[in-house]
């Protein structure tokens, strides 16, 4: 298939799409019921897959919103498999999970928590704590049974000891911090004092106190159990007067989660009776037969069936049902109404008195174009999100795209079929709603109520289709007019240049990483123990362990000297306390200095390191010696004012760095890790996926626009769009997390929507000036495009009032990525296309556009006369013929034309031609047509001398002298004849 480089435009794939549609809309025109039915059964049998839905249920944190392979997880293996946790010694600062617990935080109604009254009511709790028990079976689980151990005894929270000893005194007595000499040893008080107000290092007071009761980890079925009995009976009928108290324990971040489904599906139910309205609102028309109410009903029907469809088929496939995909039902039903209208729309422009059959294959080929851009783009947008590592996005991508495709096929079987047997009811002039047949006339004498109720069927005499809509004719007459004025044009410059501007600016605002606490509802009881984890102790982050991942030399003096340069490092980054580092090689060369130990020599070393260990339990732990070998070990420095998500990023990378940088082989982990992972992919991840969805977006566009320089307009939209939404989502307190990843990889498929629509619908159409493109484009898809916008964004308007940050998140960048669509389909790129509109030469080989029904096909012929080859351009059929040639020879004329030029150069002449063309071109010169519609069977004679209009006649007016120089044939008779 040839493209045409002069006129812009390739149709090589388009042309024969257009074609097929075609043809599939003549046959599911012809056969309807079948259309209609089939998908009502297949959705049937895959809707089945929902009685799987809670075995498919996959909520897991952990698995599903971390990178699958993360750097924190391998070295979870590692530290696993080389520093085994000892039930016997428990010690949290040692754990290689988030560990086993209950927790409660009090704090003080007054100005110190560090009082008699404030512990006694502490005390009181902690002792309603160890009271609970379960009864499961035969067997009752208490908390002395399940609590985790050292030396036989459950962990104790060390602040009840320091209140136990001094009781009424605590208050006068000098409690240093964070560390406190109680008895023979310290107590670290960071991580259950907070905030403290120190003179010195010494608490003058204290507004909170936070308590851990560490359950052990060999059976997490029984400690599930009493872990949910806290939940329920903590701190349920208590009257505390001096303390307020919130709660939470390891399961609870996950259990809010799962909780959350609750709150989507209410909101879903909603969002369909809005969806519902909104549609019949805008199809309602003030005619009886031409209303649109059931095709508008039908419509959202439809998209409902693809989201039965495609997530029954993918639990029955067994893809895991994540949270997030619970957002995806009210993204399909925006796209599911986007195509309904686009359908409406172009089935409106058919002629009414064709068969419906015909009238249906019309409408395909005419949007055949603009759904199959808008489905291919959304659903590889989707179907390239599933390179993330997060299984939470790929899951969503998933479901989505799959929904998308079926959305796609119910819209041109179910859909196309309602269409059909809708176009019978209105063939038939039956009312939309007691289906009997009204008169199309209004009888004289009624009442305005009587003809708005019961007469109905019309229909524009002129085109032969539907009235166009009152919103068509705003964005023809009004709105494409001043949006093309040159002061108009400038202020959108002006205005995009200040969005850009602010977008930017925004981009280097973006936070980073999902604060898990975001995971449960906004008045769920853990985001307030959340809220005062944050007030009351950020000041002492997590405590790191590095370790050592290989043997090495520790009794080597130059190679310790490395290891000691490193830790300096360590101890130099900002956010390090110096003065609190823990580690066995230290307390070990002041055990060998005060016993007298060479530990220069390796055999010493070795020989003494065993007794070592067993006298200091605790760092037996931290030691992988085995087979007179030392396989690892590590060492733990602590972390501090680590309070924010960048925080978080900067710690996780500076550490990292730093150990990579050491000639020790070295590796940094704590549990938390394994969620900051996030931090390390999710800006690469997503660029990655933007990128490589853009350039799949302009092949697309390549491929099925017929305009390459459109089609990187369509490209430029993208990217602007997505620039936009970035930067406003950070300005609206939205982080880059796998939340907003999963809508900015949606951005991209909304925005080549809106885009491609308009662009497409201006460079199809032969208007001869780049604002009349425009304004032709606005008026054929504006109000479409505003219909499908407006549909999407009460798709999700409901998620707004949702408690959860993820359904909040979903509905404030789908807001933004439409907003922004939107102005940049219906303002930016029309404005944008007429300054740089490069496409208005030859019109050859220009086909029309699923938006531009009025445009049809132009040729070149060549004509001869006397020997010489003249160019002659033929429009639309519309052909100046010769005065030998016969140009109705077995068929009426149905208009005759005049082409008036001076008194003397008319020539009888029938010409049929059609009266939609506003202009003819002869060598370059333009004929302005006016035209008038002939009676039926009028025989009427003109005499062309006397230039009168007469009834029936069409007049082509030019300039007779260029018609006589330009070397075409010259009419010489004095009158027109018109049949």
């Amino acid at each position: 298939m040839p493209v045409n480089m002069a006129g812009c435009t390739t149709d090589c794939v388009e042309k024969p799409i257009s074609i097929c549609f075609q043809k599939f809309g003549r046959f599911v025109g012809t056969y309807p019921w079948w259309f209609f039915i089939s998908p009502l059964l297949i959705s049937a049998v895959l809707g089945t897959g929902f009685c799987l839905l809670e075995d498919r249920e996959a909520n897991d944190i952990e698995d599903q919103f971390t990178p699958v392979n993360g750097p924190a997880k391998q070295e979870r293996r590692f530290v696993q498999q080389n520093f085994p946790q000892n039930d016997s010694l428990f010690s949290n600062q040692r754990l290689y999970t988030d560990g086993v617990y209950a927790s409660f935080i009090a704090v003080t109604k007054s100005s110190n928590i560090l009082t008699d009254a404030a512990f006694r009511e502490i005390v009181i709790l902690d002792r309603k704590v160890k009271e609970l028990n379960v009864s499961t079976g035969h067997e009752v689980l208490t908390f002395e049974g399940l609590c985790a151990r050292r030396y036989k005894k459950c962990i104790p929270n060390k602040i009840l000891d320091i209140h136990k000893y001094y009781g009424e005194n605590l208050e006068a007595t000098e409690l240093s911090f964070p560390f406190f000499r109680f008895g023979f040893s310290y107590i670290f008080l960071g991580y259950s004092v907070g905030g403290v107000n120190l003179n010195s290092s010494i608490i003058k007071s204290a507004k909170s106190v936070r308590l851990f009761y560490f359950l052990k980890e060999d059976n997490r079925t029984r400690t599930d159990l009493w872990l949910n009995e806290f939940l329920k009976v903590f701190p349920s009928n208590l009257s505390l007067n001096s303390i307020k108290v919130t709660h939470s324990t390891s399961l609870s971040r996950q259990v809010e989660f799962e909780a959350n489904t609750k709150d989507v599906i209410p909101l879903f139910s909603i969002t369909y009776v809005i969806a519902i309205a909104f549609s019949i609102l805008s199809c309602l028309r003030f005619d009886c037969v031409r209303n649109k109410v059931w095709v508008a009903t039908f419509g959202v029907f439809s998209a409902g069936l693809a989201v039965l469809s495609s997530f029954g088929m993918m639990l029955h496939i067994g893809v895991p049902f994540v949270m997030t995909v619970a957002n995806s039902p009210f993204l399909i039903l925006g796209i599911g109404v986007d195509d309904m209208f686009i359908l409406i729309s172009c089935w409106q422009q058919t002629n009414v008195h064709d068969r419906v059959e015909t009238r249906l294959s019309n409408t395909y080929k005419e949007a055949a174009i603009s759904i199959t851009i808008t489905t291919l783009t959304d659903v590889l947008a989707f179907y390239i999100g599933l390179m993330t590592p997060f299984r939470s996005v790929r899951s969503f991508c998933l479901y989505t795209s799959t929904s998308i495709l079926f959305c796609y096929i119910y819209s041109i079987t179910f859909f196309g079929a309602f269409l059909v047997l809708n176009g019978r009811r209105e063939n038939s002039n039956k009312h939309w709603l007691t289906c009997k047949e009204v008169p199309e006339e209004c009888a004289v004498g009624q009442s305005k109520w009587y003809e708005l109720c019961c007469i109905g069927g019309a229909y524009d005499r002129h085109t032969g289709s539907e009235e166009v809509q009152p919103m068509n004719h705003f964005f023809k007459k009004y709105y494409g007019p001043f949006l093309t004025k040159s002061w108009t044009k400038v202020f959108v410059i002006v205005f995009y240049c200040i969005y850009l501007i602010v977008s930017i600016y925004g981009c280097f605002q973006i936070q980073e990483g999902i604060d898990l606490r975001n995971l449960a509802a906004d008045d769920s009881y853990v985001v307030k123990y959340y809220d005062n984890e944050k007030a009351y102790f950020s000041e002492y982050g997590p405590n790191i362990m590095v370790v050592i991942r290989q043997e090495f030399p520790y009794w080597d003096e130059k190679y310790m000297s490395d290891l000691e340069t490193c830790i300096e490092d360590f101890k130099n980054l900002s956010f390090i306390e110096k003065d609190i580092f823990t580690s066995w090689i230290k307390s070990y060369k002041y055990y060998g200095y005060h016993t007298k130990l060479n530990l220069s020599a390796e055999d010493v070393f070795k020989e003494n390191l065993g007794t070592f260990l067993r006298f200091y339990s605790d760092f037996k732990q931290d030691v992988n010696f085995t087979n007179n070998s030392i396989h690892a070990s590590r060492f733990f420095i602590q972390t501090v004012n680590i309070s924010t998500a960048l925080d978080e990023m900067n710690m996780l990378n500076k550490l990292r760095d730093t150990a990579q940088k050491c000639p020790v082989p070295l590796l940094v982990y704590h549990p938390a890790f394994i969620y900051h992972d996030q931090y390390a992919v999710i800006v690469t991840n997503t660029i990655q996926n933007i990128a490589v969805t853009t350039a799949v977006m302009l092949l697309i566009s390549l491929l099925l626009i017929p305009n390459p320089l459109c089609s990187l307009w369509v490209t430029f939209s993208i990217a602007s769009v997505i620039v936009g939404v970035t930067g406003f989502m950070a300005l609206w307190d939205v982080n880059l997390d796998t939340i907003s990843m999963i809508i900015l990889v949606v951005c991209i498929g909304f925005s080549v929507d809106f885009s491609a629509h308009i662009s497409y619908a201006f460079v199809s159409n032969k208007k001869p000036s780049a604002n009349e493109k425009a304004v032709e484009a606005l008026f054929n898809l504006g109000y479409p495009i505003l219909q499908g916008a407006v549909s999407t964004i009460l798709g999700v308007v409901v998620l707004s009032a949702s408690k959860n940050y993820i359904f909040r998140t979903f509905f404030k960048i789908m807001f933004l990525v439409i907003f922004f669509g939107l102005f940049h389909g219906l303002t930016f790129i029309p404005v944008f296309l007429t300054f740089f509109d490069m496409c208005n030469g030859t019109p050859a080989e220009n086909k029309s556009g699923p938006e531009e029904q009025a445009m049809k096909k132009s040729y070149t012929n060549n004509i001869a006369k006397d020997g010489d080859v003249k160019e002659r351009e033929i429009y639309d059929n519309h052909t100046f013929q010769s005065d030998n040639h016969q140009t109705c020879p077995s068929q009426p004329c149905s208009d005759i034309w005049m082409i008036a030029g001076n008194n003397h150069s008319v020539q009888d002449n029938h010409v049929c031609l059609a009266s939609t063309v506003p202009m003819f071109r002869v060598d370059g010169q333009t004929y302005e047509v006016h035209m008038y519609e002939p009676s039926d069977d009028v025989m009427l004679k003109v005499n062309c001398q006397s230039k009168q209009r007469v009834e029936g006649q069409n007049c082509v007016s030019g300039n007779s002298n260029h018609i006589q120089d330009s070397g075409l044939p010259t009419p010489n008779c004095s009158e027109l004849t018109i049949l």
